[in-house]
């Protein structure tokens, strides 16, 4: 009897010491078997809080090995716009991130946070480091995005546009220069694999103008009427019913003296709120379309009528799709961002 238990009990401990043997290989495999997605985010940061918490979200995921930021092109025409994205990348240990700027744009409309991380010094040092320091000292955001979709694998980029639609209608209006003997609209064809975008209502408010589109009228029906890949939209109505936890702006973010996305949501407003998360939807759809955060609609084609509105008409043949989402699916996407949002630099700056 005690020899048949020693017996049993070291087969028992020899099959633990084999289980990581025959596990880690395959665990290897699936980690390494999906390639990060090679992202462009194209934002109007300074308009909302959420654009910045939408970098955060993306540099977290970076961290975690899903996405490759490959450039941040600047939809706002203000020229401290540029310096805060660039400030943001440098906190999160990415300095050297490209960084576009749209040039003679529709909104030069200062806003209320990104001063906080541009000019705000301890002693004689910036608090948020940044060596853009104007946006008119940045590249033209139309630039940007060709040198980086041509550096890139045919069919492999990702991009997340929250803002109005200037760069990316400039982009397929672009001609073939020394870049790429290809045009804009063929460029993107031939490198970009899913545009995700913030725009337009399908929800309630359906009958209500949505921001980005108006801003820039004739971009939005550029772009919706021309892009040549598929297009999944964030409608108003998700990032209005997925808002971010005051409790979490409060607590999450103490892991430095300095944060900027907990600086700038208070500059933002300093009452307790909590935002909607319009931006954070189409990025985390971008890194993480299988996850099972959204449903989409049936594919059709968006357009902007006469009245500023955004509609849709299904089609089977159509490119476009709009996010949808249940109770459920709220609660998840919820505890995500707070996740994603929150998470540290991979080293923290000295501060």
């Amino acid at each position: 009897m005690l020899l048949g238990s020693l017996h049993r009990l070291n087969c028992r401990r020899t099959l633990l010491l084999l289980i990581p043997c025959l596990v880690l290989p395959f665990m290897s495999q699936a980690a390494t078997a999906k390639e990060p997605v090679k992202l462009i985010f194209d934002t109007d940061l300074g308009d909302d809080i959420d654009d910045a918490m939408a970098l955060a979200t993306i540099h977290a995921l970076q961290s975690r090995g899903e996405c490759e930021l490959l450039a941040v092109t600047i939809v706002k025409d203000n020229e401290l716009s540029g310096p805060a994205a660039d400030a943001i990348n440098t906190f999160y240990g990415r300095p050297d991130i490209p960084v576009g700027v749209v040039k003679k744009g529709v909104r030069p409309q200062e806003s209320r946070f990104t001063g906080s991380l541009t000019n705000t010094k301890n002693g004689d040092k910036q608090r948020y480091p940044h060596t853009l320091l104007s946006g008119n000292d940045a590249p033209e955001a139309t630039e940007v995005l060709r040198k980086t979709l041509v550096a890139q694998p045919d069919h492999s980029v990702v991009i997340a546009q929250v803002g109005y639609m200037t760069n990316l209608a400039r982009l397929l209006n672009s001609p073939p220069d020394k870049i790429s003997p290809l045009n804009g609209r063929d460029l993107v064809a031939k490198k970009v694999k899913l545009l995700s975008i913030m725009a337009g209502n399908f929800g309630p408010a359906k009958n209500k103008p949505e921001f980005n589109v108006v801003q820039d009228l004739a971009s939005s029906k550029k772009l919706l009427t021309d892009w040549p890949t598929p297009v999944v939209i964030s409608g108003y109505e998700i990032g209005l019913n997925i808002r971010y936890p005051w409790q979490s702006v409060e607590k999450d973010f103490g892991y430095v003296k300095h944060h900027p996305v907990h600086e700038s949501y208070l500059a933002w407003d300093k009452k307790p709120h909590e935002r909607p998360t319009w931006d954070l939807t189409s990025v985390l759809y971008a890194v993480r379309p299988d996850h099972g955060y959204f449903g989409l609609s049936d594919p059709g084609t968006s357009t902007v009528d006469d009245r500023k509105l955004t509609q849709f008409e299904f089609d089977p043949e159509g490119l476009h799709r709009y996010l949808t989402v249940t109770p459920e699916q709220i609660i998840r996407v919820r505890e995500a961002l707070v996740q994603l949002t929150s998470q540290p630099p991979d080293v923290l700056p000295e501060q």
